[in-house]
This record gives C-alpha cells, sequence and structure tokens, in this order.
C-alpha cells in the first residue's frame, strides 16, 4: 500500500520570543474563526518554531492522542498534537479491532474500503482440544464485522487524518515536562524538536495520550495504581498466504507456561492480516502470586503445538518477537487535574476483560474531546473546571462497573487459571452460551437490551457497585 498522503497543514505561526520576552497564556479563540492562507500551510516536518501556542495540546499521536486531535480539530479547537516519532513507525499490538473499534473509526470518518483494511467475521476460540467459531454478533448500535491492520500503518492514517482535519501536527518531537503555573496547574509542555534543540508549548488545557509510560502524568504527580492489573503483551509477525486470508480472529485458551507448566493467565491469538501475514501473540497477567510468564518460552512451546503444515517457525517469521506493557483496568486516576487529561493507556484504559485497548482508546479520545469543547465555551475558572471534571465521570459511567468487574475476574479467575475454566467444556459444547461470554469479553452489549443475552450480561454489570465501599 501506498503511503498515506501528506496534505496541507493549517498552521498558526508563533510569534518568536527571546529569553527577555515574558511568556503569555495562550488566550482560546472563537471556535468558529480559524482561516488558513497559503502562507500558513506547511508540511508536518518542518522545524518548529521556539515556541508554539494552541488551545489545546496533544501528547503523543497514537490512537488515542490522534483519534482525540481528529474530534476536537474538527470542532473548531486549535490543537497541537505532538510525537516523538516519526510515522510510519511500528507498535507492540495484535492489530485487531472488535466491531466498537470499527464504529469509532466510522465516527471520525476513516476510509476502511481502502486498500490494507482487513476485515473479519468473528472469533474462532480454541481450548481443550475443541474450537467454537462465533459471528460478531447483529447489533444496532455497532458494524457487525471487525478489522485487522498493522499499528505500522494504522496510526499513521491517524495521524495524517488528524492533521488533515485541521490539527497541527509536529513529529519528531518529545515532550519532556510540563509547564506549570504557581497552582501546579499545567500551561503547556517543554520538548525537544527533530534537531535535539529545546521547544516549547504553551495551552491552558493538555491531553497525555502517550501510553503506557504516561511521562507526563507521572511528572504531574499522577502515579498508577499498584492494586489494579498490568498485563503484558508479547508478539510476532509470520508469513502464511492462507492463514493471513482468514476470515477469522483466532484464540487459544488453554496454554500452559513454559518451564512451569501452569495455566498461561491470558491468551493466545493469531490474527490475520491479509496481506501474507499473520500476528501471533500472547498476552498474560502476572500470576497471583506476583510472578511473571517467560512470554517467549511460551510462544515456541505454543507454535510447536500448532498444525506443522501452518509453518508458524522460524523460517516464516517475519518479524524480532517484541513485548509491551499493558496498563489495564482504570490503572491511573484522576484521569483529569489541574488542566491534564489522560486518555487512553496513559490512564490504564486497556480493558481487563480482553486486553483489547485500541477501541477504548478512541472511545474515551470521543469522550475527552466533547468534555474540552463544552470547557472552552466557559470562562477560565470555577464554571470551566465543573465542565472539565465530566471526563472522568462520563469514563466512570460508561466503563466503571465493566471494569471493576473485569478487575475481579481478572484477581480471582485470570490471574490464576487463565480463561480455561470460563471456557470449559460444558460451555464449549453451547455455541449460545460462548457467543454470550464473547460479547461480555469483547463489550458488545445494547443499552437498552435487545435479546436475553443483553438483559442477562447487564443485568450481571449493574449490580456492580459504581464505587468502592468506604470501610
Amino acid at each position: 500500500m501506498p503511503p498515506a498522503q501528506n496534505p496541507p497543514t493549517p498552521q498558526n505561526p508563533a510569534t518568536p520570543q527571546t529569553p527577555d520576552t515574558p511568556q503569555t497564556p495562550a488566550t482560546r479563540k472563537p471556535l468558529d474563526t480559524r482561516k488558513t492562507t497559503a502562507a500558513d500551510t506547511a508540511p508536518a516536518s518542518h522545524e518548529p518554531p521556539a515556541a508554539e501556542d494552541a488551545q489545546v495540546i496533544v501528547v503523543g499521536a497514537g490512537p488515542a492522542g490522534s483519534s482525540t486531535a481528529v474530534h476536537l480539530a474538527r470542532a473548531g479547537v486549535d490543537v497541537l498534537l505532538l510525537e516523538k516519532s516519526q510515522f510510519p513507525r511500528d507498535k507492540v499490538c495484535g492489530d485487531g479491532l472488535t466491531p466498537r473499534g470499527v464504529h469509532q473509526l466510522l465516527r471520525m470518518g476513516l476510509d476502511i474500503d481502502a486498500p490494507g483494511w482487513t476485515r473479519s467475521r468473528g472469533m474462532r476460540w480454541v481450548c481443550g482440544g475443541r474450537q467454537v467459531t462465533i459471528d460478531w454478533p447483529d447489533l444496532g448500535r455497532y458494524p457487525d464485522f471487525g478489522l485487522t491492520r498493522s499499528r505500522h500503518d494504522f496510526d499513521d492514517i491517524l495521524a495524517r487524518h488528524a492533521e488533515a482535519s485541521g490539527a497541527r501536527l509536529r513529529l519528531g518531537v518529545k515532550a519532556t515536562g510540563p509547564l506549570t503555573d504557581r497552582a501546579g496547574r499545567i500551561t503547556g509542555v517543554t520538548a525537544t524538536g527533530p534537531d535535539g534543540r529545546p521547544v516549547t508549548y504553551r495551552a491552558p488545557l493538555v491531553i497525555a495520550a502517550e501510553g503506557a509510560s504516561a511521562r507526563t502524568a507521572l511528572a504531574m504527580g499522577l502515579e498508577r495504581d499498584a492494586g489494579r492489573p498490568l498485563a503484558t503483551a508479547a508478539r510476532r509477525y509470520y508469513l502464511n498466504d492462507e492463514l493471513s486470508k482468514d476470515e477469522y480472529l483466532e484464540l487459544w485458551a488453554d496454554l500452559r507456561c513454559a518451564r512451569t507448566g501452569r495455566d498461561l493467565p491470558g491468551y493466545g491469538w493469531i490474527f490475520p492480516l491479509g496481506d501474507g501475514r499473520v500476528n501471533v501473540g500472547l498476552g498474560a497477567l502476572p500470576h497471583r502470586d506476583g510472578t511473571g510468564t517467560d512470554l517467549r518460552a511460551t510462544l515456541d512451546q505454543w507454535l510447536a503445538r500448532l498444525p506443522r503444515q501452518w509453518d508458524l517457525n522460524e523460517q516464516s517469521a517475519d518479524s524480532p518477537l517484541r513485548s509491551a506493557a499493558l496498563p489495564m483496568g482504570f490503572n491511573r486516576h484522576p484521569q483529569y487535574s489541574r488542566g491534564l487529561l489522560l486518555v487512553g493507556d496513559s490512564a490504564g484504559m486497556i480493558s481487563p476483560w480482553s486486553g483489547e485497548g485500541i477501541a477504548q482508546a478512541m472511545e474515551a479520545a470521543e469522550v475527552a474531546a466533547d468534555t474540552v469543547v463544552l470547557a472552552l465555551t466557559r470562562p477560565d475558572g470555577y464554571r470551566r473546571e465543573q465542565a472539565l471534571h465530566r471526563y472522568p465521570a462520563e469514563m466512570r459511567r460508561r466503563w466503571g462497573r465493566y471494569y471493576r468487574l473485569g478487575n475481579t475476574a481478572g484477581d480471582l479467575v485470570f490471574s490464576r487459571f487463565g480463561y480455561r475454566p470460563i471456557l470449559n467444556q460444558y460451555v464449549m459444547a453451547r455455541p449460545g452460551l460462548i457467543a454470550s461470554l464473547a460479547r461480555l469479553l469483547t463489550h458488545l452489549m445494547e443499552e437498552p437490551p435487545r435479546d436475553t443475552a443483553d438483559h442477562v450480561l447487564n443485568a450481571l454489570v449493574r449490580a456492580v457497585p459504581l464505587h468502592r465501599r468506604r470501610r
């Protein structure tokens, strides 16, 4: 596939400043007055100025950051999107999107019929010598198909889409720390540009979407909740034309840890990419006793189990094995504090049920953008803060009970026995039951309910208290 086009981007040239010139906070412009002239247009690869102001700064141009920038720019907000890497670039991921994630791509206007997107009809679960194929549910709210695409292309497409929507994309810019006022409120970020020189970016609101590293959040004192799960994933690409054309995402729930023989506290996957490759990987929580898993050895052990004719071996490998941390279950709080909003992995928003994070990042991005747009219509002060605190409240409303139940399941079941107790022989022998379970794992329930499965699953989630009870 040819690289994504880099359309001209509206620019707001900064006023050069010297050390003797005092910095002034950015003032919000009316949302409908942004204009672009020929002199203002320049590709994102141009050298950034020594200082730049905006209404909102988004740090990180992964799915969370780029999606936030898309929604903000479309609403007329002057937004700077900072990314430390150059695109395209690789990222550890399963490369699979459930219908919930596809729904977000459609809301942003992505052309998912363009070359490079591969549709999936559903999932194939393998456990205990049985396999069950489940189609994605036909719901009114979500599409009835999923997608796969390598993050090497996916993140680049989203970032360029944000740029085309009006965001000012700055590549090769690494945020080095927050700027704060005397009250400790964030007012921008310091960074190093592509040439290594220091750059200053100022805005009254900053959105941190830096992934699991969460550097800006940490610098603002927002620590990870050690009581929430932090999983690990490892993946590798393999060449296989036949498997690459499979219409189903395959998941294995009965894997054993290498050397110890214990149940893997997670699952393995084989996701077709449609380009002659498959993404093969493992995701796992730490064991209940705190010990980790040798994912490399466990992957090798699993590959030896697979049918020989699949040729998933060292000779067909198309990449090195890479791993990454998966911050799950809302493991960083608060998601809004002192002018800083956390979106995606920076806020630990990966689903504790499935390890899926892209759909969650894009959905939270839309909520964050809606919150910011409303807040910017209000004067700086109490009323704006009131609007900004709506963001964590809305995320709790949407996912609070579901995540709490998932965190409990992870603590009591997944971290001890993996998915084997849930996908037991009784469940695997009943396709209707496993289809309902799959809807729970992928958060594909309708509200109001459309069928019996919706009624049961929604009732199960609603039974969970939204807030922790104080002792």
